[in-house]
């Protein structure tokens, strides 16, 4: 541990490549999602997949309104096919996997809530999926408005998957973990101090060829540019020594496991729902993206250097029951006026949500690995309710 000098701490996130287990699991999860909206964009799905060696199991609920079949085993197959897991040494095998499908329809409980056929009071209204509350976050950190050590752990990891599947390292296998440590100064990021990469490698390579390619092809390519490298960071590379076994042969994988991976990387905090897999009727999902472009858009607007929004809601009810602001004394004006800005300019109620972000389209198998957040092509990442916020502030 470093002495760190007095105002500085040293906060970690990790990330997770495509073909870690869990991850295969949530991209299976959200490919059946996006093949069911591709035919009913009112599909309502809540999809869990796990797998362990030479094993996929696919259960949950599935609603949809059409005569076409949705291939679940051939959904999981392609998955893992682009993924690269097209060899049992791997840790699975596309081919000769078993996919079993234990799917079934939507609990009619939970259905009449959904679709505002629940109490009276609601009749017509959408209700929200289920209870929860969820949160999102933004900071000035990085230009993609996040937290400066879970942006270079994915950019890490998209390193480690683009040398794979460009075959510049053919001996790299799918399964892949990154873990950067930042050292902050008042809450500013003022060097790395500590970078942890586990990549799964074919056997025939010394350990010492391992290190030196991640670092200097992994490592240096991406967090070089950052300019908070110095002499002092530390590098461990399969600390274990060796890293042949990987995927669910290594370890199980199950949908929704890496949600602070999906997220934050801890900074901020978490309402504990999972994300992959599930329809947009389901807050869990839709909230915390519309909590995330919430969030960005104040930090956006500069009425704060960082800020956390919750939402909480009721199964069944049309509306958020608390709207929650916190700048973490950053803000230009308080909290509470910030909220109320929010409620003005942003419809929370599920609906609303769905309309606002355009949710009802197959949009989610490219959220499945590398975080759902700090990613410009998708809608909850716009800023485009920043003058708004100001007027409303105003």
């Amino acid at each position: 541990m470093s002495n760190l000098k007095e105002g500085h701490y040293l906060f970690t996130s990790e990330s997770v490549g495509e073909g870690h287990p869990d991850k295969l699991c949530d991209q299976i999860s959200d490919g059946i999602l996006d093949a069911c909206l591709s035919v009913d964009k009112d599909a309502h799905v809540a999809c869990e997949t796990f797998a362990s060696q030479a094993l996929i199991l696919v259960g949950g609920e599935l609603t949809f309104k059409s005569d076409d079949h949705i291939d679940i085993q051939e959904i999981a197959r392609n998955v893992a096919k682009k993924i690269g897991y097209t060899n049992p040494d791997y840790g699975l095998d596309c081919d000769s996997m078993a996919v079993l499908n234990m799917m079934h329809e939507q609990s009619a409980d939970i259905n009449q809530g959904v679709v505002g056929k629940g109490l009276s009071t609601f009749k017509g209204q959408q209700g929200a999926g289920d209870q929860g509350m969820m949160f999102g976050f933004a900071c000035k950190e990085t230009p993609e408005l996040m937290p400066a050590p879970i942006m270079y752990a994915h950019s890490l990891m998209r390193q480690a998957s683009e040398l794979r599947h460009s075959g510049k390292i053919k001996w790299f296998r799918p399964d892949s973990k990154s873990q950067v440590t930042v050292e902050y100064e008042n809450h500013k990021p003022v060097r790395i101090d500590t970078v942890v990469i586990s990549q799964q490698h074919d056997p025939d390579h010394e350990y010492e060829e391992i290190k030196e390619t991640v670092i200097e092809q992994v490592i240096k390519p991406v967090l070089e540019k950052t300019g908070l490298l110095d002499k002092d960071t530390k590098y461990f590379v399969n600390p274990t020594g060796k890293f042949c076994i990987g995927g669910p042969v290594g370890d199980t994988g199950l949908t929704g496991r890496k949600i602070i991976v999906d997220t934050y990387g801890g900074m901020g905090r978490h309402g504990g729902g999972a994300f992959s897999g599930k329809d947009p009727s389901k807050v869990d999902r839709s909230a915390a993206y519309m909590a995330r472009y919430i969030a960005k858009n104040i930090v956006a607007a500069d009425l704060a250097e960082r800020c956390e929004v919750q939402l909480a809601y009721a199964i069944g009810v049309p509306f958020p029951v608390s709207i929650f602001v916190n700048t973490f004394g950053t803000g230009i004006v308080p909290d509470s006026k910030i909220a109320d800005a929010v409620e003005k300019v942003f419809d929370c109620s599920p609906a609303g949500i769905i309309k606002t972000l355009n949710l009802k389209q197959p949009i989610y198998s490219a959220t499945a690995a590398y975080g759902h957040f700090g990613r410009s092509e998708f809608p909850w990442e716009k800023t485009n309710k920043v003058k708004a916020l100001q007027s409303a502030i105003k």
